[in-house]
């Protein structure tokens, strides 16, 4: 078993990120997910991108780090989109990090330090041609931080939330697929 505590995207804590946790969960391991937006979802995502930026990205963080606070360390960091921004902090910057798997988006290096931890074991999954994520900068942050790129066919973004129009079955079970199988390693 392993534990993952994991971030909702720009539109809250949906039904998808919760049904993404429960498959985790039947897969034997123990997820959180924190409410970062406090009770609040978005139907789209302009709106819950603007949310995000009342809040402010140091708020994002920072709810993600008070969360983590409440966990013992050896986590999995886990992220969509937004999500990643605490996920991908939390992993480079906390100690005691056992991985990190960042859905639909990363961080370049040096926003949270130049460096990706040697000890971390790292999965990137996004849409090959998601129009709100830059493919040739995920993959100049994987050169250098290591890890793996898991692409798929497409340009939705949060194809991995069965409760949002951008679903793509058959590339969130390969996402689930891969996910519990990183886990699997990692535990």
């Amino acid at each position: 078993m392993t534990q993952v505590l994991l971030f909702h995207h720009a539109q809250g804590l949906t039904d998808g990120v919760l049904a993404f946790a429960d498959e985790l969960r039947a897969a034997g391991h123990e997820v959180d997910v924190p409410d970062l937006y406090e009770g609040r979802t978005f139907a789209h995502l302009d709106d819950g991108v603007a949310h995000a930026d009342e809040l402010g990205v140091d708020t994002v963080i920072a709810r993600g780090r008070a969360a983590a606070e409440q966990l013992p360390p050896g986590l999995v960091y886990a992220g969509f989109s937004l999500g990643v921004l605490a996920a991908q902090s939390l992993a480079q910057q906390r100690p005691g990090a056992v991985g990190a798997m960042l859905y639909h988006a990363a961080v370049p290096l040096g926003y949270f330090g130049d460096s990706w931890p040697a000890d971390v074991p790292l999965e990137v999954h996004l849409a090959a041609e998601d129009p709100w994520e830059d493919l040739d900068e995920v993959a100049t942050f994987m050169a250098t931080a290591g890890g793996q790129l898991w692409t798929y066919p497409g340009d939705r973004h949060l194809f991995t939330d069965r409760s949002l129009p951008d679903h793509d079955a058959e590339a969130a079970r390969l996402v689930l697929e891969r996910s519990r199988a990183f886990l699997a390693r990692v535990g």
